[in-house]
């Protein structure tokens, strides 16, 4: 889901909560090594993000945030921040090219430029992340 959240409204904040988890407690961050990612480049978006960010002349930058039943890809356009909530279960993250990621869900993506060997780093973190605590799957039961 696509969400304006440049305004603290609780609404918006439950809806997060519910679909990814609150964020992670600082014990769990340092354990972790932190759970935000750097800056990251957009290269290519889908029509809808697209749509949002061809509205000011500012770099098209977003960042990543792991919660503990998913991720939020935040971005800004105009002076709003807006957030796409992905669960794990929705989310596919895709390394198509050497230096870009594609980070999909639904009908929405973000392929990102991967330039140094820290957003290398924090997208093997969220794989890791995703797959020591996804639920048992029934082929896992042998």
């Amino acid at each position: 889901m696509l969400l304006n959240i440049s305004y603290n409204q609780p609404k918006i904040r439950e809806k997060i909560n519910a679909e990814v988890g609150a964020p992670f407690t600082l014990l769990q961050r340092f354990k972790l090594n932190g759970t935000g990612s750097p800056k990251l480049h957009i290269t290519t978006m889908s029509i809808d993000i697209h749509n949002l960010m061809v509205l000011d002349r500012n770099a098209n930058i977003c960042n990543v945030e792991m919660r503990p039943n998913g991720i939020i890809v935040m971005f800004r356009s105009l002076l709003e921040t807006y957030a796409l909530v992905i669960p794990y279960y929705k989310l596919n993250l895709y390394k198509g090219k050497a230096e870009e990621y594609s980070i999909y869900k639904d009908h929405y993506f973000i392929k990102v430029k991967a330039d140094n060997a820290k957003i290398h780093q924090y997208f093997k973190k969220i794989l890791d992340y995703r797959s020591d605590n996804a639920p048992t799957q029934v082929e896992d039961m042998q």
